[in-house]
């Protein structure tokens, strides 16, 4: 089977060749759709970048969809309507067949349109500080990131925008609306219930911490050994990035951090820090 060509509003695209002993999945002789088939293999992937968030959010952020070579689905699961929040945001995984994944795979082709022509930024919305929808392809021969502006904010088609660009846009949002009714369409048995999504590790974003004067909150005490101050690489925005996994995640920092909420301050040789969590993905392991 011959992907079409994805349309050229991308700003990342490359083409990649799997490893020759990587396990992979699909038979393109029989129309198939061949993709890496690890549980740590990245196929596709949507979500939210950028926009008028604060600096936690944004490092914090996580994808609305990733598909992975096994056919595990990992997404956000419910949230609590409270503030503060937990520490810890809620995951949930479910898991689809080679049937439901050749037909996901299939639907991104469908949404990509190849008959678009010379899009570059799908056209002039008048929104500001909207964020980007963010869309990553990595299967058969296609290595690609597509950013779409403010895809989910624009209700119609604006002034200057070409019908053709208002097209795509439309295909786009469909494309989105149905991953999230995957029970929907995907043949029957093919998707299974979804479960509670255990990360390997997290990173932790560590800066000072400033709290909220009118919401005081109880203290905990960093569990590791290393200190705060100091630790992690430069995140940018006055933070720092750790990845915490292994014994050092699930003994120590994951009992604490299930206790804690978004503005708990976490003491560590004297002072107090804040400390803000985004699981691992499977095919994450670093900052």
């Amino acid at each position: 089977m011959t992907l079409r060509r994805l349309m050229p509003l991308l700003l990342t695209a490359s083409v990649v060749t799997a490893c020759a002993d990587a396990p992979t999945a699909g038979d393109p002789s029989s129309g198939g759709i061949a993709h890496p088939a690890a549980p740590g293999d990245l196929l596709l992937r949507w979500g939210y970048a950028g926009g008028f968030t604060p600096p936690e959010f944004q490092l914090t952020n996580l994808p609305s969809f990733s598909l992975y070579g096994d056919g595990t689905i990992v997404r956000p699961g419910p949230q609590m309507e409270i503030y503060p929040g937990p520490a810890l945001p809620a995951l949930e995984a479910m898991r689809v067949d080679e049937r439901g994944i050749q037909l996901i795979l299939e639907a991104a082709l469908e949404a990509d349109l190849d008959t678009v022509g010379d899009l570059t930024d799908m056209g002039s919305v008048g929104i500001a500080d909207a964020a980007d929808t963010v869309f990553t392809l990595e299967f058969g021969d296609v290595d690609r990131t597509v950013r779409i502006y403010a895809l989910t904010e624009l209700a119609g088609q604006m002034p200057g925008m070409s019908d053709e660009e208002f097209r795509a846009r439309k295909r786009m949002l469909a494309f989105v609306e149905q991953l999230g009714t995957l029970e929907t369409w995907l043949p029957q048995g093919s998707v299974s219930g979804s479960t509670v999504f255990e990360p390997s590790g997290v990173r932790a974003f560590v800066t000072r911490y400033r709290g909220e004067p009118d919401l005081p909150q109880e203290r905990l005490p960093w569990p590791l050994t290393v200190p705060l101050d100091g630790i992690g690489e430069d995140a940018g925005a006055g933070f720092r990035c750790v990845v915490v996994r292994g014994q050092d995640w699930t003994e120590l920092l994951r009992p604490a951090a299930t206790t804690a909420t978004q503005l708990t301050p976490w003491t560590s040789e004297g002072h107090r820090y804040a400390v803000a969590f985004r699981p691992l993905l499977p095919d994450e392991s670093t900052c």
